[in-house]
């Protein structure tokens, strides 16, 4: 029992700060470390960490909207378009290594980190600025169809892969793609647990996931406060420095076979 409470306390506290900060899945952290530590299925893993998603991006998309960090009229459109790719994503995930896209996930924790720290990323770009709204609309559901492919494909809440292309490619300003994300993820989390739960058997982990919801919740309510009246530069940072911090944790997780 003890054991139980320090996992989920470690491991939904990581995946808060995450959430809060980058607007990343909390699966990513959580999933491997049910299954490391407890000896939890994969799938049931998955489960938890993606119901641990849903208060922790919805809050802290709550905590990002209230200070204008979220485009929610480009937003939604990114949401409809997420989950109708997501069902396509998971039918063709059947077809894919596991390892190989692993190591692209952690390729793109990496560089995005580093990215963050060496050049931050403090306003929208121009051209973000200059498109129409039919072309934000445009893109944001293409950008929204590509992430929830990701999304289907990964089994995850596709923070990573919306914080790339919000900052990337659509020339979002950080804190803005950041809750952009954890206002996309809330619906896109909230799916996946769903899905999860229903063909899953998680009535022996419901400890867990409570714990798991609760610390993962109160850490990204936390560190979402602190991220929204920080400075941009030391926002980067931060969000740098989580990234790169994840990166390094799946590495370890892929060379121990966790």
């Amino acid at each position: 029992m003890i054991k139980n409470f320090l996992v989920c306390l470690l491991a939904g506290s990581a995946a808060g700060i995450g959430t809060g900060f980058a607007g990343l899945s909390a699966s990513t952290v959580i999933a491997p470390m049910l299954i490391a530590f407890m000896g939890y299925p994969w799938y049931e893993s998955v489960g938890i960490g993606l119901a641990s998603d849903v208060l922790a991006s919805a809050f802290s998309a709550l905590i990002y909207r209230k200070h204008d960090n979220v485009d929610l009229k480009n937003g939604v459109y990114m949401v409809v378009a997420v989950l109708v790719m997501t069902v396509a994503g998971s039918w063709f995930s059947q077809y894919m290594p596991d390892t190989e896209m692993s190591w692209v996930s952690v390729a793109g924790a990496l560089f995005m980190g580093i990215r963050f720290i060496v050049r931050p990323v403090s306003e929208h770009h121009a051209s973000f600025i200059r498109r129409s709204d039919k072309k934000k609309k445009l893109l944001a559901l293409i950008s929204g169809a590509v992430i929830g492919f990701y999304c289907g494909f990964m089994g995850v809440g596709g923070g990573l892969m919306m914080l790339f292309i919000l900052t990337m490619i659509l020339g979002y300003e950080l804190k803005t793609a950041v809750g952009t994300s954890v206002f996309v993820m809330t619906f896109t989390a909230l799916t996946g647990s769903v899905s999860h739960f229903a063909f899953g058997d998680v009535q022996n982990y419901i400890p867990s996931l409570l714990l798991c919801i609760f610390f993962t919740t109160l850490a990204a309510l936390i560190t979402s406060h602190f991220a929204n009246n920080m400075d941009a530069v030391k926002t980067n940072r931060a969000t740098g420095i989580t990234l790169i911090a994840l990166g390094v944790c799946m590495i370890c997780q892929m060379i121990l076979g966790l």
